[in-house]
């Protein structure tokens, strides 16, 4: 199968050929997706495998109207945020009066001090409802407003959460970067 047109259509049908071009064409960037909320990756994979029935049982609901990559995506973001839900019995309910007005030092970054894995990895390690808020947040680009939906918590929690993880990240930078700086 050449085109996604083809492909869609054929998942459409039912067809197994169709699916497993799908899932070879789109599984390694949809598996980044479900990374950024797994604890590792093992479960990343269980997400997405759960994902990708997800997207089989209603790809005859997409609209064309936009992104077939774009519509995967929020099922795999969806599957992710239920998954951790499942798996968690607590959530983050902060008040954003209990966060103190978070003062970053005037550390600027360019763009080449940071390779992308290091990044990951230290985003990676965030504790959950910092990585989750920050993912959806800074990286997908949703609103507290949504986060606050997805997520089943309050909306002055997700900006609470997102506060605290911006200074959480920039600590482990600034960790990061001394120790890259300082003689072995």
């Amino acid at each position: 199968m050449d085109g996604e047109k083809d492909i869609l259509a054929g998942c459409i049908k039912g067809k197994q050929s169709a699916q497993r071009e799908l899932f070879e064409r789109y599984s390694r960037l949809l598996l980044a997706v479900c990374n950024r909320y797994a604890e590792n990756i093992e479960e990343a994979e269980d997400v997405m495998q759960e994902g990708f029935v997800k997207i089989f049982l209603n790809i005859k609901e997409f609209k064309a109207e936009g992104s077939l990559v774009a519509w995967m995506r929020r099922i795999m973001i969806n599957t992710a945020i239920t998954h951790y839900h499942k798996m968690r019995k607590h959530r983050y309910h902060d008040d954003l009066d209990d966060v103190n007005e978070t003062k970053f030092e005037e550390t600027t970054w360019s763009e080449a001090e940071f390779t992308r894995e290091e990044l990951f990895n230290v985003i990676h390690k965030m504790p959950d409802g910092y990585r989750q808020v920050f993912n959806l947040y800074a990286v997908e680009g949703y609103k507290h407003r949504e986060i606050a939906e997805i997520l089943k918590i309050d909306e002055n929690t997700s900006k609470s959460q997102y506060s605290r993880a911006r200074r959480w990240l920039q600590e482990r930078l600034i960790k990061l970067k001394k120790s890259e700086s300082s003689p072995q």
